[in-house]
Protein backbone atom coordinates (compact mmCIF):
# COMPACT_ATOMS: atom_id res chain seq x y z
CA UNK A 1 0.00 0.00 0.00
CA UNK A 2 1.09 3.42 -0.87
CA UNK A 3 2.11 5.76 1.21
CA UNK A 4 -0.58 7.91 0.05
CA UNK A 5 -3.43 5.70 0.60
CA UNK A 6 -2.19 5.09 3.81
CA UNK A 7 -2.81 8.77 5.04
CA UNK A 8 -6.43 8.51 3.56
CA UNK A 9 -7.33 5.41 5.37
CA UNK A 10 -6.10 4.77 8.27
CA UNK A 11 -5.97 0.97 9.76
CA UNK A 12 -9.36 0.44 11.00
CA UNK A 13 -11.46 -2.86 10.96
CA UNK A 14 -13.64 -0.45 8.58
CA UNK A 15 -10.79 0.09 6.85
CA UNK A 16 -9.88 -3.65 6.16
CA UNK A 17 -13.20 -4.63 5.49
CA UNK A 18 -13.56 -1.70 2.84
CA UNK A 19 -10.02 -3.31 1.37
CA UNK A 20 -11.24 -6.83 1.16
CA UNK A 21 -14.84 -5.96 -0.60
CA UNK A 22 -12.83 -3.75 -3.17
CA UNK A 23 -10.07 -6.58 -3.94
CA UNK A 24 -12.90 -8.77 -4.05
CA UNK A 25 -15.04 -7.42 -6.49
CA UNK A 26 -12.20 -6.92 -8.99
CA UNK A 27 -12.04 -9.96 -9.03
CA UNK A 28 -8.67 -10.76 -7.48
CA UNK A 29 -8.83 -13.88 -5.42
CA UNK A 30 -6.16 -14.32 -2.47
CA UNK A 31 -3.30 -16.33 -2.54
CA UNK A 32 -5.34 -18.57 -0.11
CA UNK A 33 -8.97 -18.97 -1.83
CA UNK A 34 -10.02 -22.13 -3.26
CA UNK A 35 -10.41 -22.13 -6.81
CA UNK A 36 -14.19 -22.56 -8.09
CA UNK A 37 -13.37 -22.95 -11.47
CA UNK A 38 -15.01 -23.47 -14.78
CA UNK A 39 -13.26 -23.93 -18.34
CA UNK A 40 -14.96 -22.09 -21.46
CA UNK A 41 -17.07 -19.36 -22.13
CA UNK A 42 -19.57 -18.45 -19.54
CA UNK A 43 -22.09 -17.74 -22.06
CA UNK A 44 -24.05 -20.88 -21.27
CA UNK A 45 -24.71 -19.79 -18.35
CA UNK A 46 -25.77 -16.26 -19.11
CA UNK A 47 -27.99 -17.09 -21.62
CA UNK A 48 -30.07 -18.99 -18.85
CA UNK A 49 -29.79 -16.33 -16.96
CA UNK A 50 -27.46 -17.80 -14.37
CA UNK A 51 -25.20 -16.13 -12.55
CA UNK A 52 -21.74 -18.00 -11.88
CA UNK A 53 -21.39 -16.60 -8.78
CA UNK A 54 -24.53 -18.61 -7.65
CA UNK A 55 -23.47 -21.21 -8.41
CA UNK A 56 -19.97 -20.80 -6.30
CA UNK A 57 -17.92 -20.22 -9.11
CA UNK A 58 -15.03 -17.55 -8.69
CA UNK A 59 -12.88 -17.75 -11.35
CA UNK A 60 -13.15 -18.67 -15.35
CA UNK A 61 -10.44 -20.28 -17.38
CA UNK A 62 -11.06 -19.08 -21.42
CA UNK A 63 -9.21 -19.49 -24.68
CA UNK A 64 -7.60 -16.67 -25.59
CA UNK A 65 -9.25 -16.25 -28.66
CA UNK A 66 -12.81 -16.15 -27.04
CA UNK A 67 -12.29 -13.15 -24.43
CA UNK A 68 -13.14 -9.77 -24.92
CA UNK A 69 -14.28 -6.76 -23.27
CA UNK A 70 -18.24 -7.58 -21.93
CA UNK A 71 -16.93 -10.78 -20.80
CA UNK A 72 -14.24 -9.59 -18.75
CA UNK A 73 -17.48 -7.02 -17.71
CA UNK A 74 -19.47 -9.65 -17.05
CA UNK A 75 -17.11 -11.66 -14.89
CA UNK A 76 -15.75 -9.36 -12.80
CA UNK A 77 -19.09 -7.52 -12.08
CA UNK A 78 -19.54 -11.48 -10.51
CA UNK A 79 -16.11 -10.96 -8.50
CA UNK A 80 -14.60 -13.68 -10.51
CA UNK A 81 -10.75 -14.29 -11.81
CA UNK A 82 -10.47 -14.20 -15.82
CA UNK A 83 -7.79 -16.50 -16.49
CA UNK A 84 -7.19 -16.96 -20.48
CA UNK A 85 -5.70 -20.14 -21.86
CA UNK A 86 -3.21 -20.07 -24.20
CA UNK A 87 -2.03 -22.14 -27.29
CA UNK A 88 1.07 -21.98 -26.99
CA UNK A 89 2.63 -24.91 -29.24
CA UNK A 90 -0.55 -25.56 -31.07
CA UNK A 91 0.60 -25.33 -35.06
CA UNK A 92 -2.24 -25.72 -36.90
CA UNK A 93 -2.91 -23.09 -39.23
CA UNK A 94 0.64 -21.97 -38.79
CA UNK A 95 2.66 -24.70 -39.94
CA UNK A 96 0.71 -24.61 -43.59
CA UNK A 97 1.69 -21.17 -44.63
CA UNK A 98 4.96 -21.17 -42.57
CA UNK A 99 6.76 -24.86 -43.23
CA UNK A 100 10.07 -23.67 -42.03
CA UNK A 101 8.08 -23.94 -38.66
CA UNK A 102 6.91 -28.08 -39.50
CA UNK A 103 8.42 -30.63 -36.92
CA UNK A 104 10.20 -33.25 -38.19
CA UNK A 105 10.39 -37.21 -37.81
CA UNK A 106 13.57 -39.50 -37.51
CA UNK A 107 12.80 -40.33 -40.81
CA UNK A 108 13.45 -36.94 -42.03
CA UNK A 109 10.04 -36.60 -42.88
CA UNK A 110 7.35 -33.65 -41.64
CA UNK A 111 5.03 -35.28 -38.90
CA UNK A 112 1.16 -35.51 -39.57
CA UNK A 113 -1.36 -34.64 -37.23
CA UNK A 114 -1.29 -36.63 -34.06
CA UNK A 115 -4.94 -37.34 -33.90
CA UNK A 116 -6.87 -33.98 -34.08
CA UNK A 117 -3.33 -32.30 -32.58
CA UNK A 118 -0.74 -31.05 -34.85
CA UNK A 119 2.02 -29.57 -33.25
CA UNK A 120 5.01 -27.28 -33.77
CA UNK A 121 8.87 -26.89 -34.05
CA UNK A 122 9.55 -25.09 -30.66
CA UNK A 123 12.68 -24.55 -31.70
CA UNK A 124 11.98 -22.31 -34.90
CA UNK A 125 12.79 -18.50 -34.03
CA UNK A 126 9.81 -17.19 -36.34
CA UNK A 127 7.38 -19.43 -34.43
CA UNK A 128 8.99 -18.49 -31.21
CA UNK A 129 8.60 -14.29 -32.07
CA UNK A 130 4.62 -14.68 -33.39
CA UNK A 131 3.93 -16.78 -30.32
CA UNK A 132 5.65 -13.93 -27.92
CA UNK A 133 4.69 -10.94 -29.81
CA UNK A 134 0.89 -12.55 -29.29
CA UNK A 135 1.09 -12.74 -25.77
CA UNK A 136 2.36 -9.43 -25.21
CA UNK A 137 -0.56 -8.34 -27.62
CA UNK A 138 -3.26 -10.11 -25.20
CA UNK A 139 -1.72 -9.17 -21.85
CA UNK A 140 -2.09 -5.49 -22.87
CA UNK A 141 -5.27 -5.69 -24.24
CA UNK A 142 -7.33 -7.11 -21.25
CA UNK A 143 -7.20 -7.25 -17.24
CA UNK A 144 -6.45 -10.81 -16.67
CA UNK A 145 -5.64 -12.15 -13.96
CA UNK A 146 -3.39 -15.21 -15.56
CA UNK A 147 -2.17 -17.00 -18.45
CA UNK A 148 -2.40 -20.87 -18.88
CA UNK A 149 -0.22 -22.60 -20.89
CA UNK A 150 -1.73 -25.44 -23.61
CA UNK A 151 -0.47 -27.45 -25.82
CA UNK A 152 3.12 -27.37 -23.97
CA UNK A 153 5.30 -30.26 -25.44
CA UNK A 154 6.52 -31.83 -28.42
CA UNK A 155 4.48 -32.80 -31.42
CA UNK A 156 2.36 -35.98 -29.41
CA UNK A 157 -1.29 -37.14 -28.60
CA UNK A 158 -1.09 -37.42 -25.05
CA UNK A 159 -5.12 -37.47 -24.46
CA UNK A 160 -6.23 -40.59 -26.44
CA UNK A 161 -5.86 -44.49 -24.44
CA UNK A 162 -3.41 -44.89 -26.70
CA UNK A 163 -1.34 -41.99 -26.81
CA UNK A 164 0.61 -40.92 -30.73
CA UNK A 165 4.44 -40.69 -29.81
CA UNK A 166 6.53 -39.67 -32.31
CA UNK A 167 10.40 -39.16 -32.51
CA UNK A 168 10.79 -35.00 -33.00
CA UNK A 169 12.41 -32.75 -33.77
CA UNK A 170 15.05 -33.41 -36.19
CA UNK A 171 14.92 -29.93 -38.68
CA UNK A 172 17.68 -28.03 -39.00
CA UNK A 173 16.99 -25.52 -35.82
CA UNK A 174 16.80 -28.58 -33.45
CA UNK A 175 19.58 -30.34 -34.54
CA UNK A 176 21.72 -27.55 -34.73
CA UNK A 177 20.78 -25.74 -31.37
CA UNK A 178 21.16 -29.09 -29.75
CA UNK A 179 24.90 -29.40 -30.93
CA UNK A 180 25.53 -26.09 -29.57
CA UNK A 181 24.12 -25.64 -26.41
CA UNK A 182 25.62 -29.10 -25.35
CA UNK A 183 28.46 -29.11 -27.13
CA UNK A 184 27.99 -32.29 -28.78
CA UNK A 185 29.08 -32.84 -32.26
CA UNK A 186 26.69 -34.64 -34.78
CA UNK A 187 28.18 -36.38 -37.57
CA UNK A 188 27.55 -35.22 -41.16
CA UNK A 189 25.18 -36.93 -43.09
CA UNK A 190 21.48 -37.37 -43.44
CA UNK A 191 19.19 -36.29 -41.26
CA UNK A 192 17.60 -39.92 -40.55
CA UNK A 193 21.34 -40.38 -39.82
CA UNK A 194 22.07 -37.49 -37.93
CA UNK A 195 18.57 -38.51 -35.85
CA UNK A 196 20.16 -42.20 -35.80
CA UNK A 197 23.00 -41.26 -34.23
CA UNK A 198 21.66 -38.79 -31.64
CA UNK A 199 19.05 -41.34 -30.50
CA UNK A 200 21.90 -44.42 -30.36
CA UNK A 201 24.75 -42.18 -28.61
CA UNK A 202 23.21 -38.91 -26.69
CA UNK A 203 19.80 -40.46 -26.21
CA UNK A 204 20.02 -38.97 -22.34
CA UNK A 205 21.59 -35.45 -23.53
CA UNK A 206 18.82 -35.39 -26.23
CA UNK A 207 15.95 -36.10 -23.63
CA UNK A 208 17.07 -33.79 -21.25
CA UNK A 209 18.02 -31.14 -24.03
CA UNK A 210 14.24 -31.17 -25.28
CA UNK A 211 13.13 -30.74 -21.56
CA UNK A 212 14.94 -27.79 -21.36
CA UNK A 213 13.75 -26.44 -24.82
CA UNK A 214 9.88 -26.72 -22.98
CA UNK A 215 11.34 -25.05 -19.74
CA UNK A 216 12.35 -22.43 -21.76
CA UNK A 217 9.15 -21.63 -23.03
CA UNK A 218 7.68 -21.45 -20.07
CA UNK A 219 10.79 -19.02 -18.55
CA UNK A 220 10.17 -16.27 -21.49
CA UNK A 221 6.70 -16.18 -20.96
CA UNK A 222 6.91 -15.45 -17.12
CA UNK A 223 9.35 -12.88 -18.23
CA UNK A 224 6.77 -11.50 -20.70
CA UNK A 225 4.15 -11.43 -18.04
CA UNK A 226 6.59 -9.56 -15.63
CA UNK A 227 7.05 -6.98 -17.67
CA UNK A 228 3.47 -6.34 -18.63
CA UNK A 229 1.47 -7.61 -16.20
CA UNK A 230 3.45 -8.58 -12.92
CA UNK A 231 0.73 -9.68 -10.31
CA UNK A 232 -0.59 -11.91 -12.92
CA UNK A 233 -0.15 -15.94 -13.22
CA UNK A 234 1.58 -18.21 -15.05
CA UNK A 235 -0.85 -21.49 -15.43
CA UNK A 236 0.36 -24.73 -17.00
CA UNK A 237 -2.57 -27.57 -19.13
CA UNK A 238 -0.52 -30.44 -19.33
CA UNK A 239 -0.33 -34.19 -19.32
CA UNK A 240 -1.26 -35.73 -15.94
CA UNK A 241 0.57 -39.28 -16.56
CA UNK A 242 3.56 -40.54 -13.80
CA UNK A 243 6.95 -40.49 -14.47
CA UNK A 244 6.74 -44.00 -15.35
CA UNK A 245 3.81 -44.67 -17.74
CA UNK A 246 4.10 -45.13 -20.98
CA UNK A 247 8.09 -45.84 -20.50
CA UNK A 248 8.10 -42.35 -19.62
CA UNK A 249 7.32 -40.89 -22.28
CA UNK A 250 6.12 -37.92 -20.43
CA UNK A 251 9.19 -36.57 -20.33
CA UNK A 252 10.73 -38.97 -22.81
CA UNK A 253 9.16 -37.73 -25.58
CA UNK A 254 6.64 -35.01 -24.32
CA UNK A 255 9.59 -32.90 -22.94
CA UNK A 256 7.80 -32.44 -19.63
CA UNK A 257 10.58 -32.09 -17.07
CA UNK A 258 8.40 -31.05 -13.35
CA UNK A 259 11.72 -30.60 -11.84
CA UNK A 260 12.80 -27.98 -14.10
CA UNK A 261 9.03 -26.64 -14.64
CA UNK A 262 8.29 -25.96 -11.30
CA UNK A 263 11.05 -23.14 -11.03
CA UNK A 264 8.64 -20.83 -13.24
CA UNK A 265 4.93 -22.54 -13.19
CA UNK A 266 2.98 -20.91 -10.45
CA UNK A 267 -0.29 -22.87 -11.03
CA UNK A 268 0.23 -26.42 -12.36
CA UNK A 269 -3.39 -28.20 -13.89
CA UNK A 270 -3.13 -31.80 -14.82
CA UNK A 271 -5.57 -32.92 -17.61
CA UNK A 272 -7.38 -36.03 -16.00
CA UNK A 273 -9.74 -36.45 -18.24
CA UNK A 274 -10.88 -39.81 -17.22
CA UNK A 275 -13.28 -40.79 -20.03
CA UNK A 276 -11.12 -39.42 -22.81
CA UNK A 277 -8.32 -41.66 -21.69
CA UNK A 278 -10.41 -44.35 -20.38
CA UNK A 279 -9.67 -44.13 -17.14
CA UNK A 280 -11.89 -44.90 -13.50
CA UNK A 281 -13.00 -42.44 -12.21
CA UNK A 282 -10.67 -42.79 -8.92
CA UNK A 283 -7.96 -42.43 -10.83
CA UNK A 284 -8.61 -38.09 -11.03
CA UNK A 285 -8.09 -38.68 -7.03
CA UNK A 286 -5.26 -41.11 -7.09
CA UNK A 287 -3.62 -39.09 -9.86
CA UNK A 288 -3.87 -35.13 -7.91
CA UNK A 289 -2.08 -37.10 -4.98
CA UNK A 290 0.44 -38.79 -6.50
CA UNK A 291 0.93 -35.31 -8.30
CA UNK A 292 0.83 -33.29 -5.09
CA UNK A 293 3.39 -35.60 -3.46
CA UNK A 294 5.50 -35.58 -6.20
CA UNK A 295 6.26 -31.74 -6.44
CA UNK A 296 6.17 -31.58 -2.31
CA UNK A 297 2.79 -28.73 -2.97
CA UNK A 298 2.21 -26.92 -0.21
CA UNK A 299 -1.35 -25.27 -0.12
CA UNK A 300 0.03 -22.05 1.37
CA UNK A 301 2.82 -21.21 -1.46
CA UNK A 302 3.76 -21.81 -4.50
CA UNK A 303 3.70 -23.49 -7.48
CA UNK A 304 0.00 -24.48 -6.91
CA UNK A 305 -1.97 -27.62 -8.53
CA UNK A 306 -5.70 -26.41 -9.88
CA UNK A 307 -7.05 -29.81 -11.85
CA UNK A 308 -8.91 -29.87 -14.95
CA UNK A 309 -11.43 -32.63 -14.64
CA UNK A 310 -14.26 -34.00 -17.21
CA UNK A 311 -17.66 -33.38 -17.51
CA UNK A 312 -17.78 -32.97 -21.45
CA UNK A 313 -19.67 -36.28 -22.96
CA UNK A 314 -17.30 -36.76 -25.45
CA UNK A 315 -16.00 -39.26 -25.89
CA UNK A 316 -18.23 -41.05 -24.06
CA UNK A 317 -20.41 -40.34 -21.16
CA UNK A 318 -19.69 -38.95 -18.17
CA UNK A 319 -22.56 -38.96 -15.78
CA UNK A 320 -23.41 -36.28 -12.77
CA UNK A 321 -22.16 -39.12 -10.78
CA UNK A 322 -19.15 -39.68 -12.22
CA UNK A 323 -18.33 -35.99 -12.69
CA UNK A 324 -19.11 -35.43 -8.74
CA UNK A 325 -16.41 -37.93 -8.08
CA UNK A 326 -14.04 -36.41 -10.54
CA UNK A 327 -14.73 -33.04 -9.29
CA UNK A 328 -14.14 -34.12 -5.49
CA UNK A 329 -11.04 -36.00 -7.01
CA UNK A 330 -9.85 -32.93 -8.13
CA UNK A 331 -9.30 -31.47 -5.18
CA UNK A 332 -7.77 -34.15 -3.36
CA UNK A 333 -4.28 -34.24 -2.06
CA UNK A 334 -2.38 -30.55 -1.97
CA UNK A 335 -4.88 -28.92 -4.45
CA UNK A 336 -6.30 -26.01 -3.56
CA UNK A 337 -8.73 -25.59 -6.70
CA UNK A 338 -10.32 -27.28 -9.85
CA UNK A 339 -12.27 -26.33 -12.88
CA UNK A 340 -14.18 -28.91 -15.60
CA UNK A 341 -14.01 -28.80 -19.00
CA UNK A 342 -16.64 -27.32 -20.36
CA UNK A 343 -18.82 -24.28 -18.92
CA UNK A 344 -21.05 -25.69 -21.80
CA UNK A 345 -21.44 -29.81 -20.60
CA UNK A 346 -22.37 -28.64 -17.19
CA UNK A 347 -24.77 -25.78 -18.51
CA UNK A 348 -26.62 -27.95 -20.43
CA UNK A 349 -26.69 -30.78 -17.85
CA UNK A 350 -29.40 -29.23 -14.88
CA UNK A 351 -27.97 -32.89 -13.35
CA UNK A 352 -24.18 -31.88 -13.50
CA UNK A 353 -25.21 -28.04 -12.46
CA UNK A 354 -26.61 -29.30 -9.24
CA UNK A 355 -23.47 -31.02 -8.94
CA UNK A 356 -21.22 -28.44 -9.43
CA UNK A 357 -23.30 -26.54 -7.12
CA UNK A 358 -23.35 -28.66 -4.18
CA UNK A 359 -19.87 -29.52 -4.40
CA UNK A 360 -18.56 -25.76 -4.31
CA UNK A 361 -20.74 -24.79 -1.52
CA UNK A 362 -19.44 -27.63 0.44
CA UNK A 363 -15.87 -25.67 0.25
CA UNK A 364 -16.71 -22.41 1.99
Amino acid sequence: MSSSIKSRFPYTLGCIILCLTVFISCGQISKTAIIKGVYGNPKPFWDKEIKLQDLGVNAIFVHSGAINNNMIKGARAEGLSVYAEFATLNGKNYVETHPEAWAIDENGERVEAASWFMGVCPTEPGFRQYRFDQLRDLLSTYDLDGIWMDYVHWHAQFEDPEPILPETCFCDHCLNSFSKDSGIEIPDGTTPQKADWILTNQDEEWRKWRCKVIYDWSYEMKNIIKEIKPEALLGLYHCPWNDNEFDGARYRILGLDYDLLKETIDVFSPMVYHERMERDPNWVKENIEWFSNRLNIKKDAYPKVWPIVQAHNSPGTVSKEEFELVLKGGLSGKSSGVMMFTTSAVAEDEGKTEVMKKVYADLE
